[in-house]
């Protein structure tokens, strides 16, 4: 064996733009295979072709993550504090409180990302290949640069490979491109710098053969393969938190401080200027901790949550990641996928033009009902007197070899290839069936010559009829059918009409016939390579989704950018994004215009276009970085392996239910079991829905936290009776609170919910509103409080049943509060109150917990609580009623004065 065979293969990329030769040069192989010496050597230099698995947590560290949050610090150290003091029950309470808030957490908390595996699923598992001049069937893995592999119809393609030899080769590419429609594949070089879509010498790992056959140069393997260059990126997305973990995590810090602080200065304080206990101000200072934290905090935002998914799930939206509920309505951009998402993703006809004219074809999917109109007066065509338009529909139903059929739940679907598929339906439309007609021998359609050919006896005549792509059949025909026969053909003319059509995104199928030898019945090229008479021209879209017009104007209205960001072509995407009622459909960014700028640059393309075709992976999660970089909350929507980067960097992946992949499904937030745009609408106004409710809860839940923490603190400072125990304070933080709150989670969505903008990402969940009604309320929860406080003092009760009639007082107010939050800046008592049966039940609820706390012998052992008498429930139920209607006038006035103070708001959200 010479030195030149065993020498290790070259990589001089681009592949696409080498010949078969120097490919094998490079390659160092030739088209009869490897020696068993070169496979060696090159095993041991590339390794196997296979993904590396990704690295991962366990599942006790995951949980153990849980506990990493201010807010349970306090609870530790509050119940560090009381096993020091031997208050066994208090510490136990403490911690199972931390413990159930991270077994929340550790249940709500996304399955394992599994998008990884998916990926290395979707590689072959065999491999046939040629070496040393044999044909084998070999492990996929044990593939190395330079083998050469037989590719057959089904096979999935093991490697990325060189094409040669190809014969009507044909290749199902959508989960690295996105686009739907076969590949068809030759071996001849490609100059230039040809985005991946348009690289048809090459093969890609993980596709599929869908006809031909064909032999392959191996390029690359493993992690150097296209689909090795998408896992790389999914291993290097960090995963986003989402704005609401973020606002929560600002939420905890600040409470944290606050209760950090004020410990500090009562300690000081209660020890040095009062003199108090040690053991006694210790019990205090964790009764304050304790009152401070909201423990059923957590609880109640993953049940609102869940509420949300649940409702989504009934509208086709399926929530993968519970934050995500409340992150849609954060959504400040929309990036979406064209096919199948915003358009149907069946091929429709919707013009034709012929010698005499162009014609209109109504309907929007495969289901054969619409009608066909003259374009130059909208009249119905009159088929007795059209026969050029019933030829040409004639020619384009025969030379076929897709098949029309209705599902047995009236679903009309396509068996064959989908530009076919868009002349069967349209012969449907026109009611010409193929009756009389005896098919005899065919040209099979081949990317060499583009066009398909089909001899038949049609009603006695031997005719041939062809179709194909316009330029093609130009060359081939001579003359035009006219309305009166033959006519010399008008170059001019069907140019210009071609033109029309790309500028409606329109693709194009022309169609063309000549008279037959009698009796002749088989077919070859030389047949109809002169006397072509050309019929006339089809339009074909894939038209957009009538469903996602109206949702993307729903988008508009509430602030939110709509962007395309697809693998078709240009001209085909900025006419669908007009049709949609999208902005900026002026220009198209390609992604070979992406793919040499800096980030900067992109940043302010993505800002200012809308439109984004024929883009790689790569640039789909440059795309959606660059828009994150300038502050906003990007959805992106995928099906193919190609979006799972982006849909996992995004900061809302929604994949596609019915023709998504499962490592797409793997890596996004949300599934949207219809394919449907309109369903991401909705899932974006039940977002906004679950966030107001979110912060309702919020506001309804701190007020009764801050009120408990200033009556401890006032009793302090008075050198008083410490109002409310720890458990007393964690039964109503943890019972009581978290009981009505369901009362919210259950709120519609308030009036004008999709007409207002994005709220600001960035922006706390405590605005200077939330601020004012938590102190406000707090103050006037205390303040209630202390008055009956100091009453009972006065009437001489034992400090058990003040207790008792201090949580009866807070939980019955709390109650009342729970009607004042319903509606933020409006009177509260209104008939919807009524539609929301959780409401009452959590009403009935609060009445038995109470019931309970307070009259059953080993609660009130538990909790310190003793039986109160009919006239204490009668007064906590007046304190509560006052200051219901307190909190309704300070809406009332907060009202007026907003109204006053209000500034014009813009109906679209600028660009960012």
């Amino acid at each position: 064996m010479t030195q030149a065979n065993t020498q290790a293969p070259q990589a001089p990329q681009p592949w696409h733009q080498l010949s078969v030769a120097d490919t094998l040069g490079a390659q160092v192989t030739s088209p009869s295979g490897l020696s068993q010496d070169q496979i060696r050597r090159r095993q041991e230099t590339f390794g196997l072709n296979a993904l590396p698995p990704p690295v991962r947590r366990s599942a006790w560290l995951r949980f153990l993550a849980h506990f990493n949050d201010v807010l349970i610090y306090i609870l530790l150290g509050a119940a560090v504090v009381t096993a020091l003091m031997r208050h066994w029950l208090d510490t136990a309470v403490i911690l199972a409180v931390a413990i159930i808030n991270a077994i929340i957490g550790h249940v709500q908390e996304s399955r394992a990302e599994r998008s990884l595996d998916g990926i290395r699923d979707m590689l072959s598992n065999h491999a046939r290949v040629v070496r040393d001049g044999q044909k084998e069937e070999i492990d996929a893995r044990d593939l190395v640069p330079g083998d050469i592999v037989i590719l057959r119809p089904g096979d999935k393609i093991p490697a990325d490979v060189r094409l040669f030899d190809t014969h009507n080769f044909r290749v199902e590419e959508s989960m690295l491109t996105g686009e739907s429609t076969v590949v068809e594949k030759h071996d001849a070089p490609l100059p230039g710098d040809v985005p991946l879509g348009d690289r048809l010498n090459l093969g890609f790992s993980g596709t599929h053969v869908s006809a031909g056959n064909a032999r392959g140069i191996v390029i690359a393997t493993g992690s150097d393969t296209e689909i090795g260059h998408i896992n790389r990126l999914m291993s290097d997305v960090q995963t986003l938190q989402t704005p609401l973990l973020r606002q929560m995590d600002q939420l905890g810090k600040r409470i944290f401080q606050v209760v950090l602080v004020m410990v500090a200065v009562l300690f000081l304080v209660g020890r040095y200027q009062m003199g108090m206990p040690l053991s006694d101000l210790l019990l205090s200072l964790i009764s304050i901790a304790v009152a401070a934290v909201p423990e059923g905090l957590p609880a109640i935002i993953s049940i609102i949550l869940s509420l949300g998914v649940q409702r989504m799930a009934r509208n086709r939206a399926i929530i993968r990641k519970l934050p995500t509920v409340e992150t849609l309505g954060a959504m400040t951009v929309i990036c979406s996928d064209k096919t199948g998402t915003l358009t149907m993703n069946e091929m429709t006809a919707k013009n034709v033009l012929l010698a005499q004219g162009a014609y209109r074809v109504a309907g929007d999917n495969y289901r054969p009902v619409g009608e066909i109109a003259r374009e130059s007066d909208g009249l119905p065509v009159d088929w007795e007197h059209e026969d050029a338009l019933k030829r040409f529909v004639r020619a384009s139903a025969i030379c076929n070899d897709s098949q029309l059929h209705e599902d047995a739940d009236g679903q009309w679907r396509i068996v064959g290839g989908p530009t076919e598929g868009a002349m069967v339906v349209l012969a449907a439309k026109a009611g010409q069936g193929l009756d009389g007609v005896e098919k005899l021998g065919k040209v099979p359609f081949d990317s060499s010559y583009k066009y398909m050919a089909r001899r038949c006896n049609d009603h006695g005549q031997n005719l041939i009829y062809v179709t194909g792509a316009p330029d093609v059949l130009f060359q081939l025909c001579a003359r035009e059918q006219g309305a009166h026969g033959p006519q010399a053909l008008r170059a001019e003319y069907w140019q210009s009409g071609l033109e029309a059509f790309a500028h409606q995104g329109l693709r194009t199928l022309a169609a063309a016939y000549k008279l037959g030898a009698p009796g002749a019945t088989a077919l070859d090229h030389p047949d109809f390579q002169d006397g072509l008479i050309l019929l006339g021209v089809a339009g074909i879209m894939d038209p957009p989704r009538p469903e996602a017009i109206e949702a993307i104007a729903h988008c508009n209205q509430a602030g939110i950018r709509v962007k395309m960001i697809t693998g078709d072509h240009p001209e085909t995407a900025l006419a669908i994004g007009a049709m949609l009622g999208m902005t900026h459909t002026s220009e198209a960014i390609t992604g070979a215009q992406l793919q040499h700028i800096s980030d900067e640059e992109l940043a302010a393309l993505a800002r200012d276009h809308d439109i984004f075709a024929r883009t790689s992976p790569e640039h789909k999660l440059r795309l959606v970085r660059a828009l994150q970089s300038l502050g906003e909350v990007v959805g992106m929507t995928g099906d193919g392996v190609n979006d799972a980067p982006a849909l996992k960097q995004a900061d809302v992946g929604v994949a596609m239910g019915i023709k998504g992949t499962e490592v797409t499904k793997e890596a996004a937030d949300m599934v949207l079991a219809d394919d449907n745009f309109a369903s991401i609408a909705y899932a974006v106004r039940e977002g906004r829905r679950v966030y107001d409710n979110l912060k309702k809860t919020i506001l309804f839940i701190l007020p009764t936290n801050l009120a408990q923490a200033l009556l401890v603190i006032t009793a302090i400072l008075a050198g008083a009776l410490t109002p409310l125990s720890p458990l007393q304070i964690l039964w109503m933080n943890m019972a009581t609170s978290t009981t009505l709150s369901f009362g919210l989670a259950f709120e519609p969505g308030e009036p004008g919910l999709m007409h207002r903008p994005p709220r600001t990402p960035g922006k706390s969940i405590l605005d200077g509103f939330a601020i004012w009604r938590i102190a406000f309320v707090g103050i006037l929860f205390t303040t209630t409080a202390f008055i009956i406080e100091k009453s009972l003092v006065a009437a001489g009760r034992d400090p058990d049943f003040i207790r008792t009639v201090i949580l009866q007082t807070l939980v019955t107010a709390q109650w009342t509060y729970l009607l004042n939050c319903r509606l933020q800046d409006r009177f509260s008592l209104t008939l919807s109150m009524f539609r929301n049966k959780a409401l009452w039940l959590v009403t009935i609820a609060l009445g038995l917990l109470q019931c309970a706390v307070i009259y059953l012998p080993w609660m009130n052992r538990v909790f310190g609580t003793v039986p109160l008498p009919p006239e204490y429930w009668t007064l906590t139920l007046v304190a509560a009623a006052v200051l219901f209607g307190i909190v309704e006038i300070e809406k009332l006035i907060l009202r007026a004065w907003r109204a006053r103070h209000a500034k014009p708001v813009l109906a679209h959200r600028p660009a960012s």
